[in-house]
């Protein structure tokens, strides 16, 4: 239409005087430059209904697949989850979708799988079929989906083989670790004597003991209480691990182009973890100057000498840049979820008077003053063995797990789930699941006690998750909270300032953390 129109203002403007001719011509301009506006909005159209059908067709679920909340074009389901309580909410959604469904966080489709039934189905009963790890963006850009706990396939098992081993070797989950815990908890003891009754905040000073322990075995060395820059290492993972289970980070993961360009807290999650991982790298470079390959001290000593002995090997997986993320990967979770459990342990015992009391009388009873707890007096310590269980089940460390990832396709609760799935094993709806659990919203140390006061095992209790992704430090994380606690209230008894009552509130990110508080701690 538009050309004929414009052939006929060009047959008008020859039969014209030289005015005539020159306004046609004006007008012809005009309506080029309209035609040329009109092919860009026309194109500008058909992108955007080509991008909403490709998104469509994205969203399109495979048959059988799990359902959910219709998701949002281009962002998804990313804006209904409660940042402030994701695992709350994905609880809630299992009310009305069912213990398995799908969410859109952004471009990937996520299942979320609720219940001590279903949960242990998927990691333990078919624990090779959920063992993958997705490299999500935020994944990729931290560590390029190597180290330990993010890595998947090979890599992975390789990885995890030798870092139990390794780790074997100086002692975890043997007799001869427990003497440097203890001797840590010595020099604990000591900073809080220093307070002299006074108000303080417990997070940096337990974090820093119990970094100290994963320190002796990665790096053959402890940290002061007063170095200033490793507890300024010590914030920075903090936040990091704030930041890593935030809107943030879910953000990222949606849009990861578009991020880098923006500011926001998913650049400070990346900065820290830089900042981390330089640390590393400077005491992987201190021991490539002064190690014996005849002696290893310790984590470092004895991955540089595989790198050595894989050098010819071209599909090694072990090399210098894989050890940092492995030792990130160790450092970061042996530092910031046992502390964050002992932190808990303070509040809940201080909260409930009475318990504290019966765990402070085990504890005289067994242990008496004169010597440190070991781990030989766990056994006839039924009760205070209880009180730290349920302290894990209630404080629910890490709410919403580690993202899982199906390796082939199968079956969970009746619905299909295609290889390549991201899976969400909540952890919160296990923790807490009525089924499984007397009173789950309550603090009762009975839910790991017999008629007769013995300690009994509960299978629904997966603070350190399950199957072949289950949490490669825990019986560390166990010896470092039995021997942590009950030193702590062997020694101390501790209040809020004003014997106010604690804020059991706790605030989310990858971890649950009790919001800051100071405490007294009077020598008993």
């Amino acid at each position: 239409m538009f050309l004929l129109l414009r052939s006929a203002l060009c047959s008008t403007c020859a039969a014209t005087d030289r005015q005539t001719e020159k306004r046609f011509a004006m007008e012809s301009a005009l309506l080029d430059q309209l035609l040329g506006t009109l092919d860009v909005r026309g194109f500008l159209v058909f992108l955007m209904v080509f991008l909403l059908i490709t998104d469509i067709m994205k969203k399109i679920n495979p048959k059988n697949f799990p359902p959910g909340p219709w998701p949002l074009p281009f962002i998804g389901n990313v804006f209904n989850i409660d940042a402030k309580q994701p695992h709350i909410y994905m609880c809630k959604l299992a009310q009305y979708y069912g213990d398995v469904f799908s969410l859109q966080l952004g471009r990937d489709k996520t299942v979320v799988v609720n219940g001590y039934k279903l949960v242990k189905e998927a990691l333990v009963n078919q624990a090779d079929t959920f063992s993958g790890r997705p490299l999500t963006p935020v994944v990729y850009h931290i560590n390029k989906g190597q180290g330990l706990a993010l890595n998947t396939g090979y890599s992975w098992k390789q990885q995890r083989r030798f870092t139990l081993a390794t780790l074997r070797s100086f002692g975890l989950g043997k007799r001869s670790l427990e003497s440097q815990i203890q001797l840590e908890i010595q020099h604990l003891h000591q900073a809080m004597l220093e307070e002299q009754g006074r108000p303080f905040d417990p997070h940096l000073t337990i974090n820093n003991a119990v970094s100290n322990v994963i320190c002796s075995l990665l790096f053959g060395r402890r940290f002061e209480y007063s170095d200033a820059s490793y507890q300024q290492l010590l914030r920075l993972i903090f936040e990091a691990i704030y930041l890593e289970g935030s809107i943030w980070a879910t953000l990222y993961n949606a849009f990861p182009t578009l991020m880098n360009v923006l500011p926001g807290g998913h650049q400070l999650l990346f900065s820290d973890y830089n900042k981390v991982s330089d640390f590393l790298r400077e005491e992987i470079s201190k021991h490539q100057q002064d190690r014996d390959p005849s002696a290893p001290r310790d984590y470092i000593d004895c991955y540089l000498e595989e790198i050595e002995k894989n050098q010819g090997d071209p599909e090694s997986v072990f090399y210098k840049e894989n050890l940092c993320y492995c030792m990130l990967d160790l450092f970061v979770a042996g530092t910031e979820t046992t502390s964050t459990t002992l932190r808990w342990a303070m509040l809940y015992l201080i909260k409930y008077p009475e318990v504290r009391e019966k765990v402070q009388a085990e504890i005289d009873r067994v242990v008496g003053q004169e010597r440190p707890p070991s781990m030989a007096d766990r056994a006839q310590m039924p009760y205070t063995d209880a009180v730290i269980h349920e302290v894990q089940r209630m404080g629910n460390i890490v709410p919403l797990n580690v993202l899982h990832m199906t390796t082939r396709d199968t079956m969970l609760g009746g619905y299909f789930l295609p290889k390549g799935t991201q899976v969400i094993p909540n952890l919160t709806s296990v923790l807490f699941d009525k089924s499984e659990w007397q009173t789950p919203d309550c603090f009762n140390p009975g839910h790991f006690l017999d008629e007769d006061g013995k300690f009994v095992k509960r299978d629904a209790f997966m603070p350190f998750s399950a199957g072949k992704r289950v949490c490669l430090g825990e019986s560390l994380a166990r010896m470092e909270l039995f021997l942590f606690f009950t030193s702590f209230f062997q020694r101390f008894t501790f209040s809020l300032l004003d014997k106010s009552e604690p804020n059991m509130e706790g605030k989310v990110g990858f971890t649950n953390f009790p919001l800051p508080f100071k405490v007294c701690a009077a020598p008993r």
